[in-house]
């Protein structure tokens, strides 16, 4: 990265460098030029000079007199010219290299983060992240279990030792955990949720215990999204289509509109009212 930073910057020295002198260089006027204007003026006062002396404001010996002036004035001036040319940098120039000296860096490195690869500078980044296998998971856990029984109070422990099993897909480990976990908190609505999932996920199915969890964490929070889901999933595999259809419409004003999850819950509605609908149907 510090290899990079400074060709970076010899780089943009570089271009500055080449850019900004004949920006900062200051512009010359010749003395050609002051020579011109200078005889310009000269005619010009001589020649009102010889108008004041024909209409008899000047005698001959003042209109010498001043012609001589004249004369010695554009000499001076002349001599002055070829001595040295007058240099001045103009401000629309400078302004313009002071901008190009913050820009051109400015410029460079939004270029870079927006175009480049920023990450490709950071060695860690580089080198990647350390890849953690299957077994050191394992190991965690193991070892987080083990820390759980010399304190089991720790109810913290074992919600995260209940998500380590149901992300390996211990269900069965997963959802006993969580049934320990909420021993100790109580009825918190999402805690019952996870419990009840992966409950489910371990007999396959949301009869029985999956079910009767549910509707504790409905009295808990009627309004949990997850909830009412996964309780609208569990009333339709019992066959309570119309329940599920109602549970998910109440669940689908938290998605966001447009989204695949809303589409796939707004079609589990339609199916589960059709499925109420052909279940009422079939009664004598």
């Amino acid at each position: 990265m510090t290899v990079f930073a400074i060709v970076v910057a010899l780089l943009i020295a570089a271009v500055c460098a080449r850019l900004l002198p004949p920006l900062l260089k200051p512009a010359t006027v010749s003395g050609a030029d002051r020579q011109a204007a200078n005889l310009a003026i000269f005619r010009d006062q001589l020649a009102e000079l010889s108008r004041d002396r024909d209409a008899g404001l000047l005698t001959a010996a003042d209109f010498a007199s001043a012609e001589a002036e004249l004369k010695k004035r554009l000499l001076d001036d002349v001599v002055a010219a070829d001595g040295a040319a007058t240099q001045r940098a103009t401000p629309g120039a400078r302004r313009t290299a002071i901008a190009l000296l913050l820009l051109v860096p400015l410029l460079g490195g939004l270029g870079y983060a927006l175009l480049g690869n920023p990450q490709a500078l950071d060695p860690v980044a580089r080198e990647g992240r350390p890849q953690v296998t299957a077994e050191q998971i394992e190991g965690m856990v193991k070892s987080l279990s083990e820390k759980l029984k010399a304190n089991p109070e720790n109810a913290e422990g074992w919600v995260m030792l209940a998500r380590s099993y149901k992300v390996l897909g211990r269900y069965e480990e997963a959802a006993g955990a969580f049934a320990e976990a909420a021993k100790r908190v109580g009825d918190n609505p999402e805690l019952l949720a996870d419990w009840a999932e992966a409950l489910a996920f371990a007999q396959k199915g949301f009869a029985g215990e999956p079910a009767k969890i549910l509707e504790r964490a409905l009295k808990a929070d009627p309004k949990s999204p997850k909830v009412l889901l996964l309780a609208g999933a569990a009333a339709a595999s019992q066959g309570q289509f119309a329940r599920a259809a109602d549970l998910w419409s109440q669940a689908l004003p938290a998605t966001e509109p447009g989204s695949e999850e809303e589409a796939t819950i707004k079609a589990a509605i339609e199916k589960a009212r059709a499925q109420a609908g052909a279940k009422g149907a079939a009664k004598p």
